[in-house]
């Protein structure tokens, strides 16, 4: 169990690294990724982007 809380905080911190250049390719854009402002911050739910990756790193791992 704790190796895999240790993966996701892994995953979830190199994906904030790359979160500008993947809004570069239009990841954080697509129909169904919601942003709002709400008491000053910047909110961001990319709900269909997430799908995507998920997708594609199922793909990968079907390669594998």
């Amino acid at each position: 169990m704790l190796r895999w809380l240790i993966v996701v905080v892994l995953a979830l911190i190199v994906l904030n690294g790359l979160r500008p250049w993947l809004e570069r390719i239009g990841f954080g854009r697509l129909p169904g990724d919601f942003r709002f402002r709400w008491r000053g911050r910047e909110w961001s739910l990319p709900i269909a982007s997430t799908v995507l990756l998920s997708f594609i790193a199922m793909g990968i791992g079907h390669l594998l």
